[in-house]
Order: C-alpha cells, then structure tokens, then sequence
C-alpha cells in the first residue's frame, strides 16, 4: 500500500515538471519571447499581475489583435499569418501562441517576433504582436577587387535594391561570388561579408571583401587503372582539364570544378564508345596545396565488349536483312550504344528512323534492347513499332515579325496534304536559314502529332534578325581627295508596301526582294554607281528569280604633278589626262529546279555595257580613244547547301558559268584597220567555275575548302582574246582605289601578294595586256567561330591558299602556284555587312621580282566569292 502511496507521490511530482516544461515551451517558440503583459517584463510576474495562472491553463476568446514595431510590412497581412483573429478562442498558456510564432517566422522576413497579452477581461483577451523586421538591402558593394570585376559581378548577384536580406541570400550570393572566380580558376577564393545596419531606415549594406589568392595550376594529373588506354590519349581528351607544362598557351591549367566533372564523363563517354560498356571512375581526389593542385584518379575499364547478335522485332514493311543493311552494324564490331543511336535516328536521310518518317511513319520507334551478355559479346534486339502513317494537317507560323507569312511559307518543303517527312523538315530548317532574315540557332520546328485523325500540324518558330547592310568607308586620298563608299542593301525589301508607312522600317519590308544601291568616289577621278532590284518569286507561285541593274563608271585620268604646279601659278587644279566611261544595264530570269536536285538554281541574264575611251589606254594595247559595245549573255547553274549564310558549318556552294557575246568577227569579212574598229564590239567566251566545301571536324571548328577556275576564250585568230573579261589576280580581291573593276574585269583575291601583281605585267608593273586570261585558285580554312550573336558574328581563321595568273594557254600550269598561308577574322555586322582583316605571308616571287612577297596585311568589306 504505502509502494502504491509512494508511486503516486511520484507521479505527482512528474506532472508538475513536465507542467512547467510545457509552460516554458508554450511561451518560448523558435527562442522568440511570448509575454503576458507589458513588453519587456517577466512573463510569470506579468500572467499574475493579469490575474493568469501558469500552473493552471485557462481558454480566452480573444478581443482584439494589434501589431506594433512594423516599418515596410502590412500590420493586417501579419495578423492574417499569425492564424490569431478576434473571436477565436485560445488556450493560454497553449500551443496557439508558438504556432503562430513559428507561421511568422517561416514567413522570411521578420528577425523577431513577440506576442504580449495587453489585457485581460474576463474570458476576453487583447494581444498585441510585437515584430522586429530584417533589414532591406540599400546596396551592394564589393572590396578586394577591381573597378570592371566589380561591375560583372553586380550583374552576376543580381541582387535588388529593397530586397529583404536573409542569412540564405548572404550564404548565396558568397556561393556565387565563390564560383565565379573558381571557374576563373581561383580555387581558394575566400568570400567574407559585412553587413552595415542604417536602423533609421531598416535598411542595411552588404559588402563583400573577396580575396582571390592567386590562380590555380594543375600539378600533376594521376590517372590509375588504365591498361587499354594510355595516360596521353585519356589526358588528351580532358579539353577544360589540363596538367601544367611549359609551353601551354591556348588551353592554360588552370583548375575549374565545372570542368573537370564535365572532363570526367567525357572519359567515360569515350570508353563507352569504344566498347567499355561497364566503365567507370572507382574514385577520384584533389590535393590542394598552396597554388597548385594534384588529381589523383583511379579508373575500373571494365571487358571490351562486341556485337554478337542483332535481332529485329516487330518489322512488317522491310525485311530484317534490308533494315540491317541499312544500319550498317556487323558482328563483330565493337559495342557503341551512341554509334548504334546514330545509325538509327542521327543521320538524316541515311538512318534507319528515315526509311519509315520520309515515308509519313511519324509514331515509328526503335528500341534497341541488350537481350543478352555473355563474355565479351552482347545481343542486341531492336524492337520496333511501324505504327502509321501520318500526313501533315497544318502548317504554324511563329516570330516572323517583319516578314510575310507567305515569303516564309512559300519557302517550305512540308505542305498541308503531304506525308510527314523527316528529311523535309531538316531541309526546311536549311532552307529558311539560307533566307537570311531569322537566325539560325532560333529556328525551332515542332511536330505536333493528333493520332486520332493520324494527322500532323508542323509549328514553326523563327526569330527576326537584321538583314540590312549599309557599307560605309571613307579616307584621304591625298591631292585626289576625299576616297569614300556609300553602299544600301535592303534585303527583305517590298516593292508593293511603298504606299503602306507602317511598313517603313526604315524602307518598305516584309515581301523578300532586294534592293541594293551603291555609290564608291575617289574625288574626281573615280566613281561607280550601281542601282539593283529582285523578286525572288516572279508571280508568287513559284520561285522564278527575276532581277534587274543599272551601273555607271567614270574614271578620269589626272596628273598629279600639275596640282602644285598650278597652285604655284595660283591656278589650282589638276590637269585632266584622259578617262573611262561605262554605262550598263542587266536583266536576269533564275529558276529553282526539281530535277535531279531541288537545290539547283539555273539563272539566265542579258546585259548591255557601253564603254568609251577618252584618250585613255587603260589596257595599256594602244587603244586610247573609242566606243566599244558589249552585249552578253550568261548561263549559271549552281547548288547550293550551305547550312548558314553567315558561319556556314556544313554543305556545298557550287556554281559553274558561262558568258558569252555574238561572234561578230565571223560575220565580218573585211579586215580591222584599228584598234577602234577591232574592239567597236567586243567579243569572247567566258567560263567561271567555283566550289565551297564545308565540314565541321570538332565542336565549334570547322574546315573550309574552296577552288576557283576562270578561263577567257577567243572565237578565232582574227580579233584574238579580248583585253575586256580579263582577270586580276592578287591582293584582298576588293574593287578600289588602284584596284579598280575595268571593263569587266573579274577581280580575284589571294592573301598575301600586293593587289593586282600576281600574272602577266607589263614593264611598269600593271596587269598587261587587261590581266589575264585564266587562272586558278585553291583555299583550305580553319575557321573557329568567337560569336554566333547574330548582332555581331565573329570567326577566326588560319587559311593556306595558292593560285596563279596567266595570259597564254601555253603557259598555263594548274600546279604552278603562288602559295601563302596566314591568319585572319571575320566581324558580321548587319549594318555595316562582312568586315575582315588578314595577315598573310606570300612564299613564291611573282613576276619582275627577285624575292619573295613576304607578310602583307589585307582589309575586306562584304562577302567575297572568289
């Protein structure tokens, strides 16, 4: 009995502890204070003087909830958190009160929070919510670094004035401070922040001192395990991931944690492909000392595995052994999962996925499945499912904000009516970047399938970018004067629109036609103008090219010595010597074929060109003076598959052309007395022929190969070859001053020689006779682009290139080359067009000279053909 007495004396006691923890946990939540009375008193002294009882909980109904301490924040947003509302009945001490305290700390943005009980009636209870807000961000500074560092890195904290600072945005914003400069390769960044209260306003400033310590190298690189592959082949393909030696310019050794993690799938990816389907990195470490680091590396290679069986499943429409014939996977070979991808739904026009979505099977899929492993040999399964055929339903449209929608439109190869087609797609893709309007990274095309019906609408997005150039440089040409170049080319231009002013952005656009004005002037010794216009589909219905020019010329031949010498004689001037005159117009008519390939183009033109001669021998044949007439005609087919206009990464341009004027000598039996009579109408033929190979080798690189052939021929002995129609070899291959496009002169660059100098020259150095009469020309680039923006396109390039000039047949030699090679950029601006500058170094002696050309620099504007 007196045991049971006892225990229940115990028990007694118990409950009066866990009474009072209760009482000091129902008061305390998240270490804020919760008081029963005036602010800052004990809570137990303040619960007596309002008649409440700790020991003994008592349910109030509350009367009214006031909020006080508030200086950016809604009092009635916080009483509305608090969950406390006038009416409610509540427990105190209970666990009402914590829980409302924990809801307003959760909130974020209060430093504190203390609930009072103010007074109390009855069963009635006033409580006031007494809140400390954390202090809003006034501003950000930084310390320990530079002025431009200091700018970049407020772009990367994005952190907003008025925001409500928090431990969690210090801790991330140090974190991002901390990684930018790692990946700068500063490992041990050290990040320390310092917040400055201004408590008359609740706001602070956070500034953070960055000590960057110096730039980590990568010591050693320590690669284990490996027996099938070697430590220079693995290390090799470690591209952001580099041991320090000495030389190592272009990738430096420095240690950046995102590249490294990106390095290290990139080692397992390549044992993957090479048939190390169970390799793995079993662990890796960073030694880090002062200002270096060692990796340690261990890697599991695992078996090499080999197809042994490759099975089909689920094929009706091809038989298993086309399908394997198309895949191109033999036993034997070694297992490649991402290869195996490729050949099934990465090759477009030559994968398997082809055969069916060329053919409308849009549902089809493959799965390829390991049905087996045994050694070092797996079985593969492909299980497919055909499904059906789907034909497109609609065609969307997106983002096309300043051209048509039926320029766009007209320009695709997948119509409403037609099957689905994978390849059609990828060829539509090219097809609208070669336009020229949008950019070719935004053009994103969505399939979107309605498998009830078995249909397909095709979504469209494109993304406008600037297609109008404007070419504009100018310089002093000393006694000549002012050497300028003023050139318009409106690219999506709109003849139809004129009257329309909303489309005047700055000329009427949004129909595809192009309208080109050019004005180049050397003072008053050379100018050109030049007035061109095309409509790429004539009639709208289909893609026939019809286009029309108008050109003038004038060229005045002046003495230079008679500037001073009539400024000495208070004259002035420059004595005139002879000039060049050339009026000309050209109509041309192109038209896409479809037959054997769409991407050919056959284009048509006729042109007049009247020339005169005012005692001016600009051949330098002995024909000064006279009208010569030209009337030509010219056929050009080329194909064209470049997959960008700008940084092309893959595909062909090629074009072979053929100009020619009447025989008229045939039709004239009488002999030619002169030099006036003999080129009165000129005459030859002329075949052009040029070629552009692109290909991407790795990542961003890309190859460029290029040839150029050009061969003037003559009808008969009885005039010859025509000093008009020539080609001028050398140089950068721009028309201008000392350079200038004569008489139909076809003006080709090659880096690395002086313009103009490389072929045929007479004794004072010009090209004789008008230049030559064929030459070749080959280029290999290396070209590696800076920036894709379409606002700014950059590429640099490394080129070898070699060509020549010759003025006979019989000299004619395609091997024998004037060779150079060099580096160079390339800006893309869409308003000022393609500007380049190349240093190149000319390895053979060109005619007349003794040495070799050396280094020369040459400057391009717009885009060069030749």
């Amino acid at each position: 009995m007196n045991l049971v007495k006892n225990l229940n004396r115990s028990l007694a006691h118990l409950k009066s502890i866990l009474a009072l923890i209760l009482l000091c946990w129902c008061f305390s939540a998240n270490a804020q204070k919760v008081g029963l009375g005036a602010a800052g008193s004990k809570p137990a002294s303040a619960a007596a003087n309002l008649g409440i009882d700790p020991a003994n909980p008592k349910e109030f109904t509350i009367a009214e909830v006031t909020v006080s301490g508030t200086q950016f924040l809604d009092p009635n947003s916080m009483v509305s958190i608090s969950g406390l509302k006038p009416g409610d009945k509540i427990r105190v001490p209970g666990p009402a009160i914590p829980s409302s305290i924990r809801r307003m700390m959760d909130f974020g943005t209060l430093n504190d929070v203390e609930i009072i009980a103010t007074k109390v009636e009855g069963e009635k209870i006033w409580l006031n919510i007494h809140i400390k807000e954390r202090p809003r961000l006034y501003k950000v500074s930084f310390s320990g670094i530079r002025k431009g560092e200091r700018e970049t890195l407020n772009d990367k904290v994005k952190l907003i004035k008025g925001r409500v600072i928090t431990p969690t945005v210090i801790k991330n914003t140090q974190l991002v401070i901390k990684k930018y400069y790692m990946d700068k390769g500063f490992y041990n960044t050290k990040v320390k922040v310092l917040q400055i209260p201004d408590s008359t306003r609740g706001q602070a400033t956070l500034n953070f001192t960055i000590t960057k310590g110096k730039k980590v190298k990568i010591e050693e690189i320590d690669i284990q395990g490996n027996t099938a592959v070697s430590d220079k082949i693995l290390k090799r393909k470690m591209k952001g991931t580099k041991q320090k030696r000495i030389g190592r310019l272009f990738n430096p050794s420095k240690y950046i944690p995102k590249k490294y993690d990106e390095d290290k799938e990139k080692l397992i990816a390549y044992y993957r492909k090479n048939g190390y389907r169970d390799a793995t990195i079993e662990f890796d470490s960073i030694k880090n000392g002062d200002e270096t680091i060692s990796i340690v590396m261990k890697i599991d290679e695992g078996t090499k595995y080999f197809y042994r069986d490759i099975t089909w499943s689920g094929n009706y429409l091809y038989t298993s052994a086309y399908l394997g014939e198309r895949l191109g996977v033999k036993k034997g070979d070694v297992y490649n999962p991402e290869e195996l991808d490729k050949k099934i739904n990465g090759i477009p026009g030559a994968d398997v996925s082809s055969i069916y979505m060329d053919d409308g099977y849009l549902y089809f899929r493959i799965e390829p499945t390991e049905k087996a492993v045994e050694g070092d040999s797996i079985d593969v399964e492909l299980r497919m499912f055909e499904g059906k055929q789907a034909t497109i339903n609609r065609i969307l449209l997106n983002g096309n904000t300043k051209t048509s929608d039926r320029v766009v439109l007209r320009e695709l190869f997948t119509l409403p009516g037609q099957k689905f087609s994978k390849t059609e797609i990828i060829n539509t893709q090219r097809q609208l970047s070669q336009m020229g309007y949008f950019d070719p990274e935004k053009i994103q095309i969505n399939p979107i399938p309605n498998q009830q019906d078995g249909t397909v609408d095709i979504e469209y997005t494109v993304e406008e970018k600037p297609s109008d150039q404007i070419e504009l440089s100018g310089g002093w040409g000393g006694y000549i004067g002012f050497v300028g170049t003023l050139g318009l080319v409106f690219n999506n231009f709109s003849l139809k629109n004129i009257p329309n002013r909303e489309t005047w952005r700055p000329l009427p656009s949004g129909d595809g036609q192009k309208l080109s004005l050019r004005f180049q002037a050397n003072g008053k010794q050379y100018q050109t103008y030049s007035l061109s216009f095309s409509e790429p589909w004539l009639g709208g219905k289909k893609p026939i090219n019809f286009g029309v020019s108008l050109q003038r010329t004038v060229y005045r031949m002046t003495d230079p010595r008679s500037f001073y010498n009539n400024l000495g004689q208070g004259n002035g001037g420059l004595s005139y010597r002879g000039g060049y005159f050339n009026n000309g117009i050209t109509l041309s008519l192109g038209r896409r074929l479809k037959e054997p390939d769409r991407n050919l183009v056959m284009t048509h033109s006729l042109s007049y060109q009247r020339y005169r001669l005012d005692d001016l021998d600009i051949f330098r044949i002995g024909y000064s003076n006279g009208v010569s007439n030209n009337i030509s005609f010219n056929t050009t087919i080329s194909r064209n598959t470049l997959s960008d206009f700008q940084f092309p990464r893959n595909g062909s341009n090629i074009s072979l052309s053929g100009t020619f004027t009447p025989p008229y000598s045939a039709f004239r039996k009488k002999t030619f007395t002169d030099k006036t009579d003999t080129y009165r109408w000129v005459e030859y033929h002329k075949w052009m022929f040029d070629a552009s190979y692109y290909a991407t080798i790795t990542g961003k690189l890309v190859l460029s190969a290029r040839t150029h052939m050009g061969f003037l021929g003559a009808y008969g002995d009885k005039v010859g070859y025509s000093p008009f129609g020539r080609f001028i070899v050398g140089g950068s291959g721009l028309a201008g001053q000392g350079s200038f496009s004569l008489a139909d002169q076809d003006i080709i660059g090659l880096r690395g020689y002086q313009d103009q100098k490389v072929g045929p020259q007479n004794e004072q150095g010009f090209p004789a006779s008008g230049g030559g009469i064929v030459y070749n020309k080959y280029v290999m680039e290396l070209r590696y682009p800076v920036s894709l923006n379409p606002q700014a396109t950059i590429f640099i390039l490394g080129f070898a290139e070699g060509g020549n000039n010759w003025g006979t047949y019989k000299e004619f030699n395609p091997f024998d080359l004037k060779r150079s090679a060099g580096v160079g950029a390339r800006i893309f601006m869409p308003a000022f067009g393609l500007l380049g500058i190349d240093w190149g170094y000319g390895f053979d002696k060109i005619q007349g000279e003794q040495k070799r050309s050396g280094p020369q620099f040459h400057f391009t504007i717009g885009q060069q053909i030749r």
